[in-house]
């Protein structure tokens, strides 16, 4: 299942592609040659993270694998909410802020909320950068205080700081 010269997907690459659970864990088994299908080891490698992440997000509802007959495989759909999940951790949102918005984007309803959404999640997230940004800044003018007096008592006991 390599991801290499898979064909085009359809707009809605689930469509037709799941049936009915038929496994003991409930996950709906897979018509295979319904658009390219990942591994987890494919999905842990290509985006550099852990088959046992990829299981969390699963667990928190942003994946939904389905089976192969004993395997899990991942839909285009599933790499598509799994990157977006990632930029969204990068960009420092929590999880469930990721997930609003990720199911959003799954959504084929109109993409106005979703953006409103994500610019109230976006200005909230810089609103917090920017406070974190502010006590940085006074930490780092507390510890050059600390530093000139550690100097000067140094300078003062007739031992010069060595810098």
């Amino acid at each position: 299942m390599s991801t290499e010269s898979r064909p085009t997907l359809p707009p809605d690459p689930l469509e037709g592609v799941l049936s009915a659970p038929d496994s003991d864990d409930g996950l709906p088994e897979v018509h295979l040659g319904a658009g390219p299908l990942f591994t987890i080891t494919e999905l842990a490698t290509e985006f550099d993270i852990t088959p046992r992440a990829i299981r969390f997000y699963e667990d928190m509802g942003l994946l939904t694998p389905a089976r192969a007959g004993r395997n899990r495989v991942y839909t285009q759909r599933d790499r598509t909410r799994l990157k977006l999940t990632l930029r969204g951790k990068r960009l420092g949102l929590s999880l469930q802020d990721v997930k609003q918005l990720v199911d959003m984007y799954d959504s084929q309803s109109d993409t106005v909320p979703q953006l409103r959404a994500f610019l109230s999640v976006l200005d909230q997230h810089r609103r917090q950068l920017r406070q974190q940004l502010s006590d940085i800044e006074v930490t780092l003018a507390e510890i050059s205080q600390h530093e000139e007096r550690c100097l000067a008592l140094l300078a003062e006991a007739g031992h010069p700081a060595e810098r």
